[in-house]
Parts: structure tokens; sequence; C-alpha cells
């Protein structure tokens, strides 16, 4: 049997997400300790291999077996300089006990055979031909976050990019809230934007898998904000600097741009959960100087007067798409998406990745500049358009839109909507999206 290896001691031959981390381990940052099960192991001598890898996670004030763990993959053709597969494989989160972790191993190892991976590797022309026995997976003491999220580093010491939002970061990555938003610049917080953050993901209090949703099978629960949080920045100053500078440290070790995924704990310590190079730049910035809602939304003349009413979000992914509406609430609506239209929905997870290969744009009620969603759309160059409150109701009656993924707008033809609807009226009568 092929041991199973600390993650101080991955190198590449563990895929670039255990490779990474085991370097910043090395460097002294703060990394979860962890062990990597490499692709080599087979799935008989799995189970030996997780208790050998659980005995040796060091847990203070625990006993080893009983630490809920989080389970990513590490496989060779992710977190690369030009496809990271975002979000592809899958993750568990909150696995606690020998039995939940080699379950949560053999998971990651199967997302490689999934039909979203499949149709990543085809879009991005990476990873032709891998399949599970490529697929190294890294288990991790999981961090029981205060708040998390992720960060974008610029080269030359540019803008560095902060999303953040309470709990873990699943919430941020997987897109499912609107996330606090921070830019700092030359060492100084130059811009920021609240998010709703209407929800939040926690382990569950059992530490027992809940569910699983794509990309994602959970120990974990997911419940509502109170409304003063969601109202108030998840992170103060001292700790969006504080993150700022780690990615620069980060940066600086890996040689390039980073991807980073972190997280806060309740004692205030940040720590890294992934680092990868950033495989697509980001829109051009736009000024967030100040705290205000996440969804400005700038009405125009209705069909009455002159022009059509504007929605605005977040720019995610540059370029501008036009093409028929086409309002998708699930997997269900999948077969009704035809090349050229304009995919509209509330949030997207990676079984939509399919999608992406044929629309035109993706606009989404909820989501971040650096969630999966986002990250994938800009590496295949598909204009998108985050955060659009209401999107999937003020565009039910729209023929077509245009979505411009630099500017955060989307523009549905004249006479598609009011400003009643707008406002928040109901879609009129009839409004519905055509098939």
């Amino acid at each position: 049997m092929t041991a199973t290896v600390p993650l101080d001691h991955a190198t590449a031959v563990h895929g670039g997400k255990a490779a990474n981390l085991g370097r910043l381990r090395r460097a002294g940052l703060s990394v979860p300790d962890g062990f990597v099960v490499p692709a080599a192991v087979p799935d008989g001598e799995v189970p030996a291999a997780v208790a050998a890898g659980l005995g040796g996670l060091s847990a203070p004030g625990a006993a080893r077996a009983d630490v809920p763990v989080a389970a990513r993959s590490s496989a060779a053709d992710e977190d690369g300089p030009r496809a990271s597969a975002a979000g592809q494989y899958e993750t568990v989160l909150g696995a606690v006990g020998a039995d939940a972790v080699v379950a949560a191993v053999r998971a990651c190892r199967a997302s490689a055979r999934a039909p979203r991976v499949a149709a990543y590797r085809v879009a991005t022309g990476s990873g032709a031909g891998a399949d599970a026995a490529g697929v190294a997976v890294l288990v991790q003491r999981l961090v029981d976050a205060r708040a998390a999220g992720v960060l974008f580093t610029a080269p030359d010491g540019g803008e560095t990019v902060v999303e953040a939002s309470w709990g873990l970061g699943e919430s941020v990555v997987q897109g499912s809230v609107d996330p606090d938003r921070f830019t700092v610049t030359r060492g100084a917080i130059a811009g920021r934007r609240t998010g709703a953050k209407r929800t939040r993901v926690d382990r569950s209090p059992a530490g027992t898998t809940t569910g699983t949703t794509t990309g994602t099978t959970t120990g974990t629960v997911t419940r509502d904000v109170a409304d003063d949080d969601r109202r108030r920045p998840c992170l103060d100053d001292d700790e969006v600097l504080r993150l700022a500078d780690l990615g620069a440290r980060v940066a600086t070790l890996l040689g390039g741009p980073q991807d980073v995924e972190w997280a806060v704990d309740g004692a205030g310590t940040a720590w890294l959960l992934q680092a990868r190079p950033v495989t697509a730049a980001l829109p051009p910035p736009r000024c967030e100087h100040d705290f205000g809602p996440l969804w400005p939304v700038r009405v125009g003349q209705n069909h009455a007067h002159s022009g059509p009413a504007m929605l605005r979000g977040t720019p995610g992914s540059g370029g501008r798409g036009r093409g028929p509406v086409r309002v998708v609430r699930g997997p269900d609506d999948f077969s009704a998406v035809r090349p050229g239209d304009v995919l509209v929905c509330r949030e997207t997870d990676p079984a939509w990745t399919p999608l992406f290969r044929v629309v035109a744009a993706v606009v989404t009620e909820t989501g971040g500049l650096l969630s999966h969603a986002a990250i994938v759309a800009r590496e295949l160059g598909l204009p998108a358009v985050l955060g659009v409150r209401g999107a999937t109701r003020r565009l039910g009656g729209a023929t077509t839109a245009v979505v411009d993924g630099d500017a955060g707008t989307v523009t549905p033809p004249p006479g598609a909507m009011t400003r009643a609807d707008i406002r928040g009226r109901r879609p009129p009568a009839g409004g519905t999206m055509p098939s």
C-alpha cells in the first residue's frame, strides 16, 4: 500500500491543491493540519489509509478520531495556471469518524467521472483522459469559521479583492449569498460594499453528514442570518488588511497572482484553505468606496417613454452577450436551454457547467465576483452579471436581453418591463418564459 502523506510533505505528485498548501505550511503560514490519500492508493485500501492519516492528525483537546475534517480533491487537472476546475470536483465538509472520512475520500475520487467535470475538461481543453485514478484527496482539520471567503491578489502589488460572508466559505464559493466585498490597494482599503448575507453555512452540531449538494457533500447546516448581521460587514478593517497581507505573502511564495480561500476562526486567526493561480483577469473594477445596497438598480424609462429598464449587478465576467432569455430554476429545466440563450437563474452550482458551453451569457440573483460560477465563466470567456435582485422574475417577461459583463448591466428590449415591475410588483399576465 502507498501510505498517506502528511500535508507538510505534499508535492506536485499529490496534485496542485495539496502541493501548494504543503508549501505554504512548510513556510510557516497558517494552514490547517492534514494528510493526503494519494491517487495510487487502491480503493480497497482507503479505509486503512484513512485510519493511519487520522491517527497522525494534531487535534489539541479532542480525540483524533472525533475531529471534524474537510475532504477536498487534489486532482492532476485542477488548480492549474490556465484551468482551475473551480467547484467541479466534490468537496466534503464536516465528516467525523473513520467511516465518514472513507466515504468522503471515495466521493471526491468518484466525482472525476461526473458529467460536469467532463464538460469542463472539453470546454477548457484540460485533463483529457483523467479519471478517478488520478485524484488524490486532501483531508484537513475543519476550521469552524466565524467568517470565510475568497481573495484574489493582483500582479505587481495591485488591487486585492476580498469577498466574505458569515460561517464557512461554501456560501461564497457556491454563490448562494451576496458577500461583502473589499478592495485593498497599497496597504489601504480602497473600496467596500456590504452584501445581503441572508444565510450562513456552519458545521452541523452532530458533525454528521446531513445532505448532499452538487459539488459539496456536507456535514453542515444552513440557517438564516440575523437581520443586524446581514446589515453589517463580517470583517473589520484590521482583518481585511491582514487578509490582504496574507494574500500578498502567498503570491510571493507561489510566484504569481493567487486565488485564495481563507477562514477566520472565533479567536481571530486567519487560516489558508486553498491557493491556486488566478486563471482569468477580473472585469475592470468599479468604484465601491462606501457600504451600500448590493443591488443598486437604475430604473430607466419604460416603453411608454424612450428606453428599456436596466438592471444592475456585479460584473462577474467581461464581454457582451445577447440572446433569448431562458429562466432556469433547476436541473429539470436544463433541456429547455438552447445555444445562444441568456441563462437567468437564482444561483448556479457546478452541475450547470455544461450549460456554460452553449449559452451566450449568464445572469444570477446571488453570488459574488469570486464565486466558482464567476471563475468558470471568465475562463470560458462567457459574459456574466451576478447578484441581480429578482432577476428570474424581472426578466421572466422578456424575450431577449443584452448582458454587459464589464459594466454589470442587463438590458431587456423596450416594453419588456415597466417601472412597476422593477419596483417589485408581479410580472404582467402572460409574462412567462418562452419555450
